[in-house]
């Protein structure tokens, strides 16, 4: 018999699946070379494994809403946790690079359900004046994970194999699937519509090209003629699948009306600049400290732990400092502080004490979790009930994107400020990674920009912010 469990034991269970589905997504990339030895292919050639995964991410998400509200949100999510669990068992068994990236494949059709479905059951089950504590305990896993992947890959790799990277999800997954079955309530709505076919397809087809050109253009940049044009050709499918929207706005896959709130398409456009910065940091550190600093794969992995902590110090803070200062003056002044944090990484040298090193890190981990926060629980705070599943698919998908493009702007950054410099990216010296250091931080105060035209009430119901305080705001 199912026992009905409070907001925070099924918050609790959601953030850990965000954990697990974006862990998977980031602890292979130190494993790429004893896998690659394993199944006998070059490192470059098992790239594919990770680009067949994001792509999938990429497609499959926009449908979480529309799949959660005709089966039921328990189902769904209960389902993609079993796919998941299933599709990790299967890669780490694999024996070639074709039933890798098939199970890559089998594996982001779970997580691009687990991820969104998870979300969206948080959302439903939470009050709006709760909903900045929620989204805080399911926005830092996942800000966790994109740290912790890369030393806990290399570890487990240096002293058991890569295999068990994936085999570690079968106790997980089953312990979350008993869990979903026990606490989450299986939501459904009454209104069914047909589903949106045409925005699907034309949309897909902008992901997938846009995901596999950035992947491209990162991994070798040699062909960069087939890149151009497959980011024409994503941004022409982009227009097609736009046009199909506005024709039937009440059930298109992109929420057009809730992109007429600001506090919505600030986390669609602006906060998209800030994900792919915040994405790449932790690519483009790892290689300046092994290939400037001359650290081995495992110190230079165990220096972004500093990141963590950074993200679980602010944690008990985040609710007091929104209901101090509201959304948008933290949004502003916090995301200058943010971009300021990562120009800091690019004066770090051989010479830097650690401790400088770590406390910089530490810095940056810090501000980035309350900005993501931030980002995060303002889209919803004005989303009706009747539109929280659309609106909660296409932010999603949004967020996948940018995140997952993260890498390949940071290799493509790394290898343009090489070519400037005017030798090859094969090789890059320190002055390459602080001059790309530098420009993604640039890019980190894109929300910024875009907080300036939000009311200074925006979000209040969630921050807290006082009434007289908003009004000085605005004197």
């Amino acid at each position: 018999m199912r026992t009905t469990r409070s907001p925070l034991f099924v918050t609790t269970l959601v953030a850990g699946s965000f954990f697990m589905e974006n862990l998977d997504g980031t602890i292979i990339a130190t494993a790429l070379p004893q896998m690659a030895r394993s199944l006998h292919v070059s490192a470059v050639r098992l790239n594919i494994g990770m680009t067949a995964y994001l792509i999938t991410l990429a497609v499959f998400i926009p449908i979480s809403g529309w799949v959660a509200d005709r089966f039921g949100s328990r189902s769904v999510f209960a389902s993609a946790i079993a796919i998941f669990t299933i599709a990790s068992v299967l890669c780490g068994a694999s024996h070639t690079l074709t039933q890798f990236t098939f199970m890559r494949i089998l594996q982001g059709i779970g997580g691009a359900m687990m991820v969104p479905v998870g979300r969206l059951i948080v959302l439903r089950s939470t009050a709006k004046e709760n909903l900045t504590q929620a989204i805080l305990y399911i926005t830092w896993p996942g800000l966790t994970a994109l740290v912790v992947g890369p030393p806990l890959g290399g570890f487990i790799t240096t002293f058991a194999s890569w295999h068990w990277i994936f085999f570690l999800n079968l106790p997980l997954g089953i312990i979350a699937l008993i869990l979903t079955m026990a606490w989450v309530p299986n939501f459904r709505t009454d209104e069914l519509h047909a589903f949106d076919w045409l925005t699907f397809i034309w949309a897909g087809i902008a992901s997938t090209c846009a995901v596999y050109a950035m992947e491209k253009l990162g991994g070798d940049g040699a062909h960069w003629q087939s890149s151009v044009i497959l980011f024409a050709f994503s941004a022409l499918s982009a227009i097609f699948a736009i046009v199909c929207a506005y024709r039937r706005p009440a059930t298109s896959l992109i929420d057009l009306e809730s992109l007429k709130l600001k506090s919505y398409s600030l986390s669609i456009f602006g906060a998209s600049g800030f994900r792919i910065s915040v994405a790449v940091l932790p690519f483009l550190l790892p290689l300046m400290f092994q290939i400037a600093f001359g650290m081995n794969a495992f110190i230079s992995g165990l220096y972004l732990l500093a990141l963590f902590a950074g993200d679980l110090s602010m944690k008990s803070f985040v609710i007091r400092i929104l209901r101090r200062f509201g959304f948008r003056r933290i949004l502003i002044v916090n995301g200058v502080i943010t971009a300021g944090s990562i120009a800091l990484c690019a004066t770090l040298s051989p010479s830097t004490h650690p401790v400088i090193i770590v406390a910089i890190l530490a810095f940056h981990g810090a501000c980035r979790s309350l900005e993501f926060t931030c980002m995060t629980t303002l889209a919803y705070t004005e989303i009706p009930p009747e539109r929280m599943s659309r609106a909660n698919g296409f932010l999603s998908a949004v967020m996948q994107l940018s995140m997952g493009m993260g890498v390949a702007v940071g290799a493509v950054t790394l290898r343009l400020v090489a070519h400037a410099h005017g030798h090859s990216a094969a090789l890059p010296q320190l002055r390459d990674f602080h001059l790309a250091i530098f420009l993604i931080s640039l890019l980190s105060l894109a929300p910024v920009f875009d907080s300036l035209g939000l009311d200074p009430s925006a979000g209040a119901v969630a921050s807290g912010h006082r009434h007289s305080e908003l009004q000085a705001d605005h004197v």
